[in-house]
């Protein structure tokens, strides 16, 4: 496990020197991607979060309702005055962007994390770069497949590969844990190319708020099938409530809200790949945090090609 922590920082401390090089010269930029790389490193925590959850006992559905509802009431602090979007069309889009970001989107997730390791899931949702690049492409036509875009992906492609055959072959898990969590990535490339789409027209915080909601409403008919697992009990329990507050307040409130800010800036290809970071900050804590979890020689190749993508694919800004 030792061997694992060292492979994963060395991985993160050349990808992020290799940044530094990159965006030298961008300097006002710079700061939006140290927000966005800041983003990547809490939400690369939260399926630990996540995960412990699962194991006390709380639902999928339960511990995606009780992390939006906590955000929701949250973001009224900051307040807003408007509640519907200019247009019905518009509105209509705050709705996908609650589904895509959110309920469906963690849905999938959460259930993933239920049946194969948190690494796995991790590692496969970070295929989101490569699927908004192309999905941006073919529906925006406003993002161009450089070479060494493709080049990454590719390389990229072969890492989750091997995590997936290193959860279905190696440890024997079952691949449909995998399935949902590249579902996952379908949806939450769906959500940042709708709102790259809307956001030049709202504020961040609007916005923000409006997922929240949406992604609230969407989770209803969910709850009708499968209701709150959580009991009074349960709550008052540090490690429940310490973990939602977290989901709740820093993964989504703040994350959610600084996510938006710098796709507005950077665009959704150059924020979305940083999705790449994801899996290894989760490899990092679930070493410490989750023990149990056999991390193999295989899943750290994987890793380290999927870095190794997004670093070729970054030779474009160059």
């Amino acid at each position: 496990m030792q061997i694992t922590v060292w492979l994963s920082s060395f991985v993160i401390f050349r990808t992020f020197a290799a940044m530094i090089e990159a965006y030298k010269n961008r300097f006002k930029d710079g700061w939006y991607h140290l927000l966005t790389l800041l983003v990547v490193v809490v939400w690369g925590t939260t399926f630990i979060s996540t995960k412990i959850l699962l194991r006390e006992g709380l639902s999928p559905e339960t511990i995606f309702f009780y992390r939006f509802l906590l955000a929701y009431l949250g973001i009224w602090l900051f307040g807003s005055k408007r509640l519907f979007a200019y247009s019905l069309k518009d509105e209509l889009l705050f709705v996908l962007l609650g589904i895509s970001g959110g309920s469906f989107y963690f849905l999938l997730e959460n259930y993933a994390l239920k049946i194969t390791l948190v690494s796995n899931v991790s590692l496969i949702v970070c295929t989101a770069p490569i699927l908004t690049a192309v999905l941006t492409h073919l529906i925006l036509k406003t993002e161009k497949l450089t070479r060494w875009l493709i080049q990454g992906s590719f390389i990229a492609l072969v890492g989750v590969t091997l995590v997936v055959y290193n959860g279905s072959f190696i440890l024997e898990l079952s691949p449909l844990g995998d399935f949902l969590s590249l579902l996952a990535a379908l949806f939450w490339a769906f959500y940042t190319i709708i709102l790259k789409h809307i956001s030049a027209r709202y504020s961040t915080l609007f916005i923000t708020r409006k997922v929240f909601f949406y992604g609230l409403i969407t989770i209803l008919p969910f709850l009708i099938i499968n209701p709150l697992t959580m009991s009074g009990e349960m709550l008052i329990q540090p490690v429940v409530w310490g973990n939602l507050l977290f989901l709740g307040a820093a993964a989504s409130l703040m994350c959610y809200f600084l996510w938006n800010v710098t796709v507005k800036k950077l665009g959704t290809v150059r924020t979305t790949n940083y999705i790449y970071f994801v899996p290894i900050v989760t490899l990092i804590a679930s070493a410490v945090a989750l023990p149990d979890e056999k991390i193999t020689f295989t899943a750290l190749i994987g890793a380290a090609l999927i870095l190794s993508g997004v670093i070729l694919s970054k030779q474009k800004s160059k």
